[in-house]
C-alpha cells in the first residue's frame, strides 16, 4: 500500500467517526426538542428520561472525540488536514456539552413560566431550528468523502439557518426580559442563550 492510499483510508475512518459523533448530537438535539412539551405537561419521568438520554449521548460524543484524537495521532502525518478534523471533533464535543447544559437549565424552568411568558412555542421552534442546523452539519460531514462542492453549498444553507436562529434568539431574549420573577427570567435568558 502506498502512502496516498493510507491517507485516504485514515481520512475515511476519521470522517466515519465524525459522522457517528454528529449523529449522536442530532439525537441529543431531538431529545432536547421534546423538553418544553414535557415541562408544560409536568411529566417528571419524561423529563428525567430525556435528561439521562442527553447526558448519555454527550458521554458517547466525548468517547468518540477521544477515539478520533487517538486515530489521528496514530496516523500522524498521513492526514494533511488533521488539525481541521480534530477541531471539528472538539467543536462537536462542545455542541454536545451545550445541549446538555440547555437541557439542564430548561428542566429547571417552571411550567407556569413557560406558559405565562408564551415562550414555549418559540423555544420549541428555536430548538427545532438548531436541530435542523445540526442535520445540515451531518449532511456536510457525509459529503466530505464524496462531493466537496456539495459541502460548500450545504455550508451556505447552514449560514442561512444560523441567521434565522439569531433572529429568533434576539426576539426571544426580549420576550424573556418581560418575565416578572427575576430568577425565572434569568434562567430563561440563560436557557435561550445556550
Amino acid at each position: 500500500m502506498y502512502s496516498g492510499e493510507l491517507e485516504v483510508q485514515a481520512k475515511r475512518k476519521a470522517v466515519a467517526v465524525l459522522q457517528d459523533e454528529i449523529n449522536r448530537i442530532l439525537n441529543a438535539g431531538r431529545s432536547l426538542s421534546q423538553l418544553p412539551e414535557l415541562i408544560v405537561k409536568k411529566d417528571k419521568a419524561g423529563i428525567k428520561d430525556a435528561l439521562e438520554q442527553i447526558a448519555s449521548l454527550e458521554e458517547e460524543v466525548e468517547s468518540l472525540r477521544r477515539k478520533i484524537t487517538r486515530d489521528v495521532a496514530d496516523v500522524g502525518g498521513l492526514i494533511l488536514n488533521r488539525e481541521n478534523l480534530l477541531n471539528t471533533a472538539y467543536t462537536m464535543d462542545e455542541i454536545a456539552g451545550y445541549i446538555t447544559g440547555i437541557a439542564f437549565k430548561l428542566s429547571n424552568i417552571k411550567a407556569s413560566t413557560l406558559k405565562s411568558s408564551k415562550l414555549e412555542g418559540d423555544l420549541t421552534e428555536l430548538i427545532e431550528l438548531v436541530v435542523d442546523e445540526i442535520y445540515k452539519l451531518n449532511e456536510i460531514i457525509r459529503s466530505l468523502n464524496s462531493d466537496s462542492a456539495k459541502s460548500i453549498e450545504l455550508a451556505q444553507d447552514t449560514q442561512k439557518l444560523e441567521r434565522e436562529i439569531d433572529i429568533k434568539y434576539r426576539k426571544m431574549v426580549l420576550k424573556a426580559l418581560e418575565i416578572s420573577t427575576t430568577s425565572e427570567m434569568l434562567l430563561m435568558k440563560d436557557t435561550i442563550e445556550g
